[in-house]
């Protein structure tokens, strides 16, 4: 027998952000626990509203699984005497099972024969079982900032303030937060507050929506959409698809109804971000485009509620926007009436980081270490005047009246003021590219002044924090540095540039002592730090992409300094896994590194100390691959340098078939470590080979 069971946490409004990890969480824990508790179930879903998180088990059965346990004894010699009278190992172990020595079974183990007690344990009834299961799921939730509420111990996404559990039409008492789960669960909170008594699990639903609540999420989602659409085309126009606002609205409402709005086209004469930003990142519309890509007057929202009054809701809204939208209409006006670069002066009226200086500082040093990098990266000499300008004019616009009321529009409105003051095209693409990518995923910057000067100012970034101890630690990384890192390892990997990561972190800091910044910690630390940190990084992007783990830490090993070629090396070796010569490489450098690694030290090889044809042979034929392979390596070929190594198979075989490498004469053995050695090193400029699975 087998019943559906529903356990609804009511609460106070969840942010939006909390919702889905949460209902993951949920799922994921009562899967696991139902297997612990011995409950077959037919299905697990979890559903959420701003208030209220639910859990619903689909044909739940009703008793538990028996346990059955089969303990291992004694061998069955040890256990018997030859006549099958127990021995004390067999009294012994009966004891201490429970189980009476003639309930004692035998079992081949091993190809022995041993004797094992079976114990059964009952299973016992759902409803006895389920409170403490569902407290379990509780306990097993975790939020970004959970609350304390009234003298409660407990903490929680927000204040509990009703349980709901049901198994079939029988209550299940749970108590949590001082509260008995009871058969009523509340509605709209405005529409239908309730409570409202829910005679079965299976009503749930049906009850919820007689009241204003869609409680499925991916239903509300859908309808959310289909409504939007549909005014967007009855408006004359599109929506384009925005599935980070969607999800947001989706769990900022229990009971969708869309509407749109219209502003006035004046407002269209604004940059599109300007107009774009209060509508969605502020008051969660959706705007409205034609087909030619071009923004309309007019907006769609969703509000918490049923169809009517929607012209009142709707002109609210529009009141909203309109005197947001005048604000950003004023403050782009005020500050167009003086240069960006005017305003760089006053950068130094913001704190950078209290131990690291201002924005005036963080810009000059941009601006030294930008010029750095041009050269490092070998990029045209005339491109330093525009990136030094970029660097200059990257953060001005922090002082601007439009940032501050809107930061997410920093890098944006730099590119427009400077493009309005007359700088060049690069200059005004710079400052607003070295931003890109600003998440995992996000778009890379495609123009030089933004790609140098966003690499810059990410390398100044995390040496600073890293050089004043503000390193991530678990979950706190308050400066963001693991973006900040990921940035850097995205922009050298797609941009394929060529530099040493480590001579970087020491520019970097350089621009601190020069800027007359005494960082806490030495270079050397926040070298070997910062390399590892964004090793990590590297790896994680690697891992991402679908690479196999014993592949990209064999390429790491050989070395991460240079970011794009380590990047490069995993993915052609992933490659030449697939092909002939793989195996033939593998077979190759593990037979020499075996050998290779038994040696103390570095030795140096002396070609004319050379005795056997064998060796003689594989120095020769080492020569001709290094010829062949090292241009290929210099080039980033390293698909191509992979297959020239493969021809070591064959000469390293007749080495080890004739010659004996652990020679008793010192001076033999030491040259014949070293022609190894040389061969190992060879491979390892592509990867550590010894960490490939077989």
């Amino acid at each position: 027998m087998a019943r559906d069971l529903i356990f609804e946490i009511g609460t106070e409004e969840i942010p939006a952000r909390f919702m889905n990890p949460a209902l993951e969480q949920m799922a994921a824990a009562a899967s696991q626990l139902l297997q612990e508790y011995r409950l077959p179930c037919q299905k697990v879903a979890t559903y959420g509203t701003p208030r209220r998180l639910a859990l619903y088990l689909t044909a739940l059965a009703e008793d538990q699984e028996d346990l059955v346990q089969e303990i291992k004894g004694p061998p069955v010699k040890a256990a018997f005497t030859v006549d099958g009278q127990p021995t004390k190992a067999a009294l012994g172990f009966a004891r201490s099972t429970g189980v009476a020595v003639e309930d004692l079974v035998t079992r081949e183990y091993n190809g022995g024969q041993y004797v094992f007690a079976i114990k059964r344990e009952q299973g016992r009834p759902a409803v006895a079982v389920l409170p403490e299961l569902l407290l379990a799921v509780v306990s097993a939730l975790s939020f970004p900032k959970p609350m304390r509420w009234g003298s409660l111990e407990i903490r929680f996404a927000r204040p509990i303030r009703w349980l709901l559990a049901l198994f079939g039409s029988e209550v299940i008492p749970v108590e949590l937060a001082g509260l008995t789960a009871t058969n009523r669960t509340y509605g709209h909170r405005f529409l239908a507050p309730g409570p409202h008594q829910v005679p079965t699990a299976s009503a749930y639903f049906q009850v919820l929506e007689e009241n204003y609540v869609l409680v499925d999420q991916h239903r509300r989602r859908q309808l959310i959409w289909e409504q939007i659409t549909a005014l967007a085309v009855r408006a004359g126009g599109r929506v384009e698809k925005d599935p980070e606002l969607l999800e947001e609205i989706t769990y900022l409402l229990e009971y969708p109804t869309a509407l749109a709005g219209h502003f006035d086209p004046e407002y269209l004469k604004l940059p599109r971000e300007v107009v774009i930003t209060p509508m969605r990142d502020h008051q969660r519309y959706f705007p409205v485009w034609n087909d030619r890509g071009e923004l309309l007057p007019r907006f769609i929202t969703v509000h918490n509620g049923t169809a009517d009054h929607l012209e009142n809701i709707s002109r609210g809204n529009e009141r909203v926007l309109a005197a947001r939208l005048a604000d950003a209409a004023f403050f782009y006006q005020e500050d167009r009436q003086t240069p960006l670069a005017a305003k760089v002066p006053r950068l130094e009226e913001i704190v950078f980081q209290e131990s690291l200086g201002t924005m005036l500082a963080k810009t000059r040093r941009l601006q030294r270490l930008a010029v750095r990098l041009v050269n490092a990266l070998d990029l045209p000499a005339e491109i330093v005047p525009l990136v030094e300008r970029t660097a200059e004019l990257a953060k001005a616009d922090l002082v601007t009246a439009m940032v501050y009321e809107f930061p997410e529009l920093q890098g944006i409105m730099g590119s427009y003021y400077a493009a309005h003051d007359g700088e060049k095209a690069e200059v005004c693409q710079g400052v607003r590219q070295h931003y890109w990518p600003r998440f995992t995923g996000d778009r890379l910057p495609d123009s030089l002044t933004g790609m140098v000067v966003g690499l810059a100012d990410r390398l100044d970034t995390l040496v600073g924090c890293f050089g004043a101890g503000l390193i991530p630690t678990g979950s706190q990384d308050p400066y963001a540095l693991r973006r900040q890192a990921a940035g850097v390892v995205a922009i050298a990997v797609e941009f394929n540039l060529k530099f040493s990561l480590a001579a970087s972190i020491a520019a970097a800091y350089e621009g601190y002592t020069a800027g007359g910044i005494q960082l806490a910690r030495p270079l050397a630390a926040v070298q070997e730090q910062l390399v590892l940190f964004c090793r990590q990084r590297l790896e994680h992007l690697l891992e991402e992409k679908g690479y196999r783990y014993d592949v990209i830490q064999a390429c790491l090993a050989a070395g991460s300094d240079d970011l794009a070629a380590a990047y490069h090396r995993t993915r052609d070796l992933s490659a030449f896994r697939e092909e002939e010569g793989f195996a033939a490489l593998q077979t190759a450098f593990t037979r020499a590194f075996n050998l290779a690694r038994q040696a103390r030290e570095k030795y140096q090889l002396r070609p004319e100390a050379l005795q056997e044809k064998a060796e003689a042979d594989l120095y020769r034929a080492l020569a001709e691959t290094r010829q062949e392979a090292e241009p290929r390596l210099r080039a980033g070929d390293y698909l191509a340098a992979l297959k020239a190594m493969a021809a070591l198979r064959e000469p390293i075989d007749a080495f080890f078939d004739n010659v004996l490498v652990m020679a008793p004469e010192i001076e033999v053995r030491n040259n014949r470590l070293a022609l190894l050695q040389a061969v190992v090193n060879l491979v390892f400029q592509i990867a550590d080979f010894s960490r490939l699975a077989p």
